[in-house]
């Protein structure tokens, strides 16, 4: 089936993000979509929701996973948003994962959730999984839908190595040059994935993420992985086909078939 007739039978590409505020999340979805503007938000019943209404109930703490984000400049992709679990909220745990339930019971392919981006910021202090994050691991079986762990900001962890560099009595240009190296190396090594290998529900992959704020952000990384991690032939090709930012794995994928 061509990607024509695929986007006919499925219509958009579905992705529920995960995170918390000031994850990096938005900034992602602007690179994935190839955009700086913000993203449109519509309710379930596909109505366009005023942002200065969508900013006063996030004010009062309100949170709507329901709501559709779409950004124009690439409308085959629906990203759903979820504050994440912060605090270890129950309510917010559980709104989540009823979702994902309703998602993967749904008749229509279109209306299910294909993937799962869950976004982990390497620029807090703790540069861990909060207690909420650790009970979706454990307590969340999410099927079908393949969900993939986001290290954002992952470039803090170059200026923690670029210190130490300096403090072993590297020159400041050879630590700066190294430091990338070796945040990834110390990285491989560290609580984040010894955490996720252990857990009941491990994500299919991880990602890491740098400088998703720079204008020449790379995130061809995200949709390689994203791609492989789709087992539906189908699915994947409507995510290839709608992704425009990597015309490489575009390229690719027609070979391939």
């Amino acid at each position: 089936m061509d990607s024509s007739k695929i986007r006919e039978k499925i219509g958009r590409f579905r992705i529920l993000v995960i995170g918390r505020a000031n994850a990096g999340k938005t900034t992602i979805l602007q690179r994935i979509c190839n955009t700086q503007d913000k993203p449109k938000i519509y309710d379930s019943a596909g109505e366009e929701i005023d942002l200065t209404v969508l900013t006063a109930s996030k004010e009062r703490g309100e949170h709507e996973i329901e709501n559709e984000m779409v950004f124009e400049s690439n409308p085959g992709f629906v990203f759903h948003d979820s504050r994440g679990f912060e605090a270890g909220g129950k309510d917010e745990f559980d709104k989540v994962k009823a979702f994902i339930t309703d998602r993967l019971t749904q008749a229509k392919i279109a209306k299910r959730l294909h993937v799962i981006w869950f976004c982990i910021p390497m620029d807090e202090a703790c540069r861990s999984f909060t207690a909420g994050e650790e009970k979706f691991f454990t307590e969340c079986d999410t099927a079908s839908i393949p969900v993939i762990v986001l290290f954002t900001k992952f470039d803090a962890l170059y200026g923690v190595e670029f210190r130490k560099l300096m403090n072993t009595g590297t020159s400041r240009k050879d630590a700066k040059q190294q430091a990338p190296k070796c945040a990834e190396e110390t990285f491989a090594l560290g609580p984040q994935l010894r955490f996720l290998q252990g857990v009941r529900w491990p994500p299919k992959c991880h990602v890491c993420l740098p400088n998703m704020n720079k204008d020449d952000a790379d995130c061809s990384a995200l949709i390689k992985q994203t791609a492989a991690a789709l087992d539906d032939e189908a699915l994947e090709q409507l995510f290839v086909s709608t992704q425009q930012t990597n015309l490489e794995i575009c390229m690719k994928y027609a070979i391939q078939r």
